[in-house]
């Protein structure tokens, strides 16, 4: 019985923090990672991975991997994309994949400005090691055999899947962006158990960054064409939010900067407004963009060995995109 009451209780909490959507520290690099309307952005095909190891030095380690796939066609004024999520959990064996393809459709509403409607539609599944976990109708005293049904209400799956649906928006033109988007339109049922109902609740993001330039070839000791990038980005899920907000400076092949993540609405006197810096640093070459960041925890959680970040980027046609197109991220 008290095997049973504790497996009931961890699925209800392990329920709601893993109803949270994976973040990434390098929203930047790969912005289609929190808004479906930078598919295509960059009217090029390219491809990417990120890699996220969350907390390496303690025993619950997350794992978090983004792949992408996207491109442009200009007779459509159109970007098309495909991206893969994946993040699992050591202490408890949780594992979420997710393939979704979105879409972007380009509007120009003036000579400078530009408005990216965008849609995104995809299938997750989750998982959990439910492998151990035993009911009390699955006990027979007497003999001493266990069933391997049950007709309990709580009775667990090891799996779940279910269909999702996001949306989002952008305006933009050379030096800046801001936009916004919606995940989780339809709230699917992520509940483990057979008779539950537990909705997946909306993620909320605003973004947005601007770009300066800060050089030119007679008047600074920077070298010439060097850029100052600045992003922020909010997020917002049920009761928990988060506000990254960074600076960066871009040369022609290296970029570096930090990023601050906040917890602006504390949901508790003990919450701490700074949860962490985060710098960043990376390199481009032609076709290829390198990145690497370290979120270092400032909220005293202990040593978990922080958070690292990698990121590698990939653009077929770098050439020959279009003049005046963003070149921000």
């Amino acid at each position: 019985m008290k095997r049973y009451i504790f497996y009931t209780i961890a699925l209800f909490c392990l329920s709601s923090v893993f109803a949270q959507d994976p973040i990434f520290t390098q929203y930047f690099m790969v912005p289609q990672t929190i808004n479906p309307a930078f598919t295509g952005f960059m009217e090029t095909t390219s491809v990417g991975v990120m890699h996220r190891s969350q907390w390496p030095n303690a025993s619950l380690k997350i794992n978090s991997d983004y792949a992408f796939l996207n491109t442009w066609s200009e007779d459509m004024r159109s970007g098309f994309g495909v991206n893969l999520l994946s993040q699992r959990e050591s202490f408890t064996n949780y594992d979420l994949t997710q393939v979704n393809v979105s879409y972007a459709y380009r509007v120009e509403i003036s000579d400078y400005w530009y408005f990216h409607p965008a849609l995104e539609v995809g299938y997750g599944r989750k998982s959990y090691g439910f492998q151990n976990l035993i009911l009390e109708d699955q006990l027979n005293i007497g003999t001493g055999v266990i069933d391997a049904r049950s007709v309990d209400p709580l009775a667990v799956n090891n799996k779940v899947g279910y269909f999702d649906i996001g949306a989002g928006f952008l305006f933009n033109n050379e030096n800046c962006w801001i936009g916004g988007s919606l995940r989780h339109l339809n709230k699917p049922n992520i509940s483990f158990t057979m008779a539950g109902n537990l909705p997946l609740d909306m993620f909320f993001s605003v973004n947005g960054g601007y770009e300066l330039k800060v050089s030119d070839v007679h008047t600074s000791w920077l070298p010439y064409d060097s850029k100052l990038l600045f992003t922020s980005n909010y997020m917002q899920q049920a009761k928990y939010n988060r506000l990254d907000i960074g600076a960066g400076l871009i040369f022609e092949r290296v970029f570096v900067g930090a990023i601050a993540a906040t917890n602006p609405q504390r949901n508790s006197p003990n919450s701490h407004f700074l949860t962490s810096i985060n710098p960043y640093f990376g390199l481009k070459y032609e076709h290829f963009k390198v990145g690497y960041s370290y979120d270092a925890n400032t909220s005293g959680i202990g040593r978990t060995g922080g958070t690292h970040e990698f990121s590698l980027i990939y653009q077929f046609d770098w050439e020959y995109q279009c003049q005046g197109c963003p070149d921000y991220y």
